[in-house]
């Protein structure tokens, strides 16, 4: 028995130090080849949080239309959820972050993410495998094509929108996070201030949004019937999630769990209150405190941020969120008063917001908070003519190619349902459901 039992002690022994062995060899591999633990589990789960922004993004929408359109302005988020999803893997990662095309595109040699794989890519982040910086990329695309939506609910077919979507993502999207992000992209190499999404996300979904929305048309009854939000506490809830995710937005673009992703995840909750508060503020002056205005100001704040997010102080981003919140609400009453349709005002929040907050990032990057941004506060006021170059050229890109993919659209296959459709709600006519019995 004392022997069976050496042996027993032996073979523990044995595999004890065998998975020693392995676990130390696994972690030197590791060490390697750069990678760290700790920037890929915030990579990745920043992807996650940016995930939730979409649905949230649904959520925030679909209260703010009426009824009968509640499941068709929710289901446009979780579609493009899924149709981005598999464009981006097949080749929108490439064309927007592959080898560089002449600083305007990327090829197609990571399409099928072929070459794309566990090992880090030092253009992009080099301690995080390649795959993490992918899919952390990827909810941003989706992302971008989401906010759209709130330009044409009510009144926009489903299947054109589809089509509409993976265009604009090829077309749209892709070129421009390649000029602004990717290695080699021209506006990259101009030294372009960008950290989050604020000209790649932000401004091109809203100068997108006022082209399709002109192409569309208004909505039936437009400015003759009311058009009121029918839940305010789902766009406060939707709200909500996109302010929980956009820290993994902003923070989980240092694609590192160090200082600067702490500093923009600060900056990222300081901007989005100190808007809420303008915007309440405003809504309370003209007529009563509204939950519909703090909600809309608290995403006005965090896209505003989102190009500055790692580059500026505390201080800077309470300047940033309360003026956003006034050019927006500005911008919003322009709108109303052209009697533009552009239903939920995706061009006041995120176009005119990330904007500005574009040119605040040339005005208050700081090398104290990140070495690799330096605006007017260092005495470098030549970044806010970089900061306005891509404020225009990526506010008429994106604007030019919607008209036009829009126009062509509406030419073949047609944007809009047909107005008997549309009267009957777009959740029956084009789902064949309703969200309340």
């Amino acid at each position: 028995m004392n022997a069976n039992k050496s042996v027993q002690y032996f073979r523990c022994f044995y595999l004890a130090a065998i998975l020693l062995l392995i676990s130390a060899g696994a972690a030197h591999a590791a060490e390697a080849s750069g990678i760290d633990k700790a920037d890929t589990a915030w990579v990745l789960a920043s992807a996650a949080l940016v995930m939730i922004m979409i649905p949230g993004v649904g959520m925030f929408y679909g209260g703010m239309v009426r009824k009968k359109n509640a499941v068709s302005t929710m289901i446009l988020s979780f579609a493009i959820l899924a149709l981005i999803s598999v464009q981006w893997v097949l080749f929108g990662y490439s064309l927007a972050f592959g080898p560089d095309v002449g600083g305007v595109i990327g090829n197609l040699q990571w399409a099928g993410l072929s070459g794309v794989g566990q090992e880090p890519n030092a253009s992009y982040a080099s301690t995080i495998p390649a795959l993490a910086f992918m899919i952390f990329q990827a909810m941003f695309a989706i992302i971008a094509v989401a906010l759209i939506t709130g330009a044409f609910v009510e009144r926009i077919k489903f299947s054109a929108f589809l089509v509409f979507s993976l265009l604009w993502a090829t077309l749209v999207y892709d070129p421009i996070a390649h000029w602004v992000w990717g290695a080699g992209g021209w506006l990259r190499n101009m030294g372009v201030l960008d950290f989050a999404g604020g000209a790649v996300v932000h401004i091109s979904a809203g100068a997108s949004a006022l082209a399709v929305a002109l192409v569309i048309g208004a909505r039936k009854g437009f400015g003759k019937h009311p058009m009121e939000p029918h839940s305010i506490p789902i766009t406060v809830l939707g709200a909500a999630l996109l302010w929980f995710g956009w820290f993994g937005f902003n923070a989980g673009s240092a694609v590192s769990s160090g200082g600067i992703a702490a500093s923009a995840f600060v900056v990222t909750n300081t901007a989005g209150g100190v808007a809420a508060l303008t915007w309440l503020l405003l809504s309370w002056y003209y007529k009563k405190p509204s939950g519909l205005g703090i909600a809309t100001g608290a995403v006005v704040g965090l896209a505003a941020v989102t190009p500055a997010s790692g580059f500026v102080t505390p201080l800077s981003a309470v300047a940033i969120g309360a003026i956003a919140a006034v050019v927006s609400y500005y911008a919003m009453l322009f709108r109303m008063r052209r009697n533009i349709d552009e239903s939920l005002d995706v061009w006041a929040c995120h176009g005119i917001g990330g904007a500005w907050g574009i040119i605040a990032a040339g005005i208050f990057a700081t090398a104290l908070v990140n070495p690799a941004g330096s605006g007017f506060v260092d005495g470098h006021a030549g970044q806010i003519v970089t900061q306005i170059i891509a404020v225009v050229v990526t506010s008429v890109y994106a604007f030019v190619v919607t008209f036009v993919l829009a126009k062509i659209i509406d030419a073949t296959t047609g944007l809009r349902v047909r107005d008997d459709e549309e009267a009957v709600g777009l959740d029956l006519s084009q789902h064949a459901e309703k969200a309340y019995s």
